[in-house]
């Protein structure tokens, strides 16, 4: 009901329900970011209280980052059988209730649980399937904007809560880090549940930018448990699909299983306090932001391949850069702005791709399971590197390693057929 007083009380000032749609998802996003984000926070008092190593807490955290990435083709269909607004809400209770009962826990065996499995599946059903499955069912115009805006939720996440957690960590102990992330989801819980509707025709709407006689609802897919796995094995023939998935393994490889989760440890190594290495992962977020908007609104007039040749590129010269740049102000500020205006920059052109290849209705799901691939790769990154500082006592040849994947996926990605010069996709795959 309050639903479609808002959406009509907007209608009458030329405000279409899809940006508060988009609002919603983008505050779920943002929350679901947070909540991977801010483990990497706790390693170093989490390692200090219980004596557990480096090495055990990114087994941990590469758990709940597969778990994120797998659940993704599932969430798909979780989302299309049970809604929009029940699943998203649901999730965010999830997270929540995970990082509450994370204060009273005491052994690695309940952390596995805790903040393995129930923040991967309660963040995994809010994975970035959920960006497209709204951008692609409330916007038919500045779908890419959307989405750019969408994925860049995961660094208004960082910037919001990882400086604030550093200075929590730091004031009152670990567990009162926790804090902000519980109420913040408890409050998307609410919203969600109040405002949030899974298409445009439940409000008697048309997608934004669509004719006004296009208010009804889309035939579905048939959302059975075995989609996810019919619509793998039709991608499967489709070589886009490997190099999309291939890619994306070597974004998550070179993003949030690395940066998100060791970059505060790796300050450290190099003498950095918690708290400013929390404020140059602000900064990244800052500029993570503007570039994944930005990359959203290119990815609507450019060509998209040529877009990801150049952020994979250049994300993989920032990697090579950054143990020579001494962790001074100047030199982690530069990396900051370079890195960070990459950060996530991949998404929108790569959700365009997957649509152009295999059509808007299909895209979420194909979208699923190349996040997958997405997560499988911070996975690595999240332990690899874990492993390599434990073993070898530094993180450099982890960043090595993420900087040469990065450009081998600048070459690959070339690949790709283009899209007509019309910039109008393909016809889709069957």
């Amino acid at each position: 009901m309050l639903a479609a007083r808002l959406a009509q009380l907007l209608q009458r000032r030329g405000i279409h329900y899809a940006w508060v749609i988009a609002a919603l998802t983008f505050l779920a996003m943002l929350i679901t970011s947070a909540a991977l984000g801010l483990p990497g926070a706790l390693m170093k008092p989490l390692a200090d209280e219980f004596g557990w190593s480096t090495t055990e807490l990114s087994s941990v955290f590469a758990s709940r980052f597969a778990l994120y990435g797998l659940l993704g083709p599932f969430a798909a269909v979780v989302l299309m059988r049970y809604g929009i607004s029940r699943v998203v809400a649901l999730a965010s209770a999830v997270v929540g209730a995970s990082l509450l009962l994370g204060l009273f826990m005491h052994d690695l065996g309940q952390a596995f649980v805790l903040w393995g499995l129930m923040l991967g599946i309660g963040t995994g059903l809010t994975a970035m399937v959920l960006g497209a499955m709204v951008s692609n069912r409330w916007f038919v115009e500045r779908k890419g904007l959307v989405m750019g805006v969408l994925a860049g939720s995961a660094a208004t996440g960082q910037l919001i809560f990882l400086p604030l957690a550093a200075w929590l960590i730091e004031q009152h102990g670990w567990r009162w880090a926790l804090v902000p992330v519980v109420a913040a989801a408890a409050l998307v819980c609410v919203l969600v549940l109040l405002f949030m509707r899974d298409h445009p025709a439940d409000l008697g709407l048309a997608p934004y930018g669509a004719p006004p006689d296009a208010a009804t609802q889309p035939p579905a897919l048939r959302a059975d448990w075995a989609l996810p796995f019919r619509t793998l094995a039709s991608a499967a023939r489709v070589p886009t699909f490997w190099i999309l998935a291939g890619t994306f393994f070597i974004c998550g490889l070179s993003t949030n299983g690395l940066m998100q989760t060791h970059f505060i440890s790796l300050c450290g190594d190099r003498g950095l306090d918690a708290v400013p290495a929390a404020s140059v992962l602000a900064m990244m977020g800052i500029f993570d932001l503007v570039g994944t908007t930005l990359s959203g609104y290119l990815s609507d007039r450019f060509d998209n391949r040529k877009l990801l040749f150049w952020y994979y590129g250049l994300r993989g010269l920032s990697l090579f850069w950054l143990p020579h740049s001494e962790f001074t102000l100047i030199g982690l500020s530069l990396f900051a702005v370079f890195y960070g205006l990459d950060w996530i920059a991949t998404v929108p052109p790569t959700v365009k791709l997957a649509a152009a290849e295999f059509g808007a209705e299909r895209a979420p799901l194909i979208f699923g399971w190349v996040f997958a691939a997405h997560q499988l790769g911070a996975a690595a990154a999240a332990y690899g590197a874990g492993l390599t500082r434990s073993v070898m006592l530094s993180y450099t040849p982890a960043l090595y390693a993420a900087g040469a994947a990065c450009l081998v996926a600048a070459a690959v990605v070339l690949a790709i057929r283009g899209t007509a010069p019309s910039g109008k996709p393909r016809p889709a795959r069957a």
